[in-house]
């Protein structure tokens, strides 16, 4: 196994999904994997994720899917950590690949995206706010630009059938080949 031995034998593969700057979509996807979660589950533990309760993420994870762009100071912290904590980092969907939709503001830079959301475009109380929504770095980048990334799935999303394919491939000690398999925007 890859995470060694436990009191009860060998420990299950730890699986961690991410959520950075991004719609959601690939979580959707790995969702609609219906039944196969579960065949996933009796293989790995799912250790953290927008799916379930914990808070911190955890201090070795064999597998983690990143879904979404690096476009906060909150992003930039949060993936190198996840980095410095992950066996195999996969960065899942266009929008970690390639910063797909979140770049379409790199042309305007960040105070010129939260001065029109946040000042133009509002008519009670107009104002940037400086608690609750993270301060944006100047550019929204693709995952591999900040952190050494080991699977890239392009996708918006990727179809469940490819996410599945990746989980398993990396569960059984595999790198996955994805020739043919996906491309980018579907």
């Amino acid at each position: 196994m890859m995470n060694g031995e436990s009191r009860n034998g060998p420990a299950k593969p730890r699986l961690a999904t991410v959520w950075l700057d991004g719609c959601s979509g690939c979580h959707m996807s790995f969702l609609d994997l219906d039944d196969k979660l579960v065949d996933i589950c009796l293989r790995a533990d799912l250790v953290y994720s927008p799916l379930v309760d914990t808070k911190t993420f955890p201090d070795f994870v064999d597998v983690t899917l990143v879904e979404g762009a690096v476009s906060s100071q909150e992003d930039l912290e949060k993936i190198k950590h996840i980095r410095d904590h992950t066996k195999f980092l996969v960065a899942l969907g266009d929008c970690a690949v390639t910063a797909n939709v979140p770049s379409m503001r790199n042309p305007f830079g960040a105070n010129a995206i939260l001065r029109r959301a946040y000042i133009e475009n509002v008519t009670l109380n107009p104002r940037v706010p400086d608690r609750v929504v993270p301060p944006l770095l100047n550019r929204s980048s693709p995952v591999h630009t900040v952190v050494k990334v080991d699977v890239f799935v392009p996708g918006c999303p990727p179809s469940a059938e490819t996410i599945g394919y990746v989980v398993n491939e990396l569960l059984d000690g595999r790198m996955p080949d994805l020739s043919g398999r996906t491309r980018f925007g579907a």
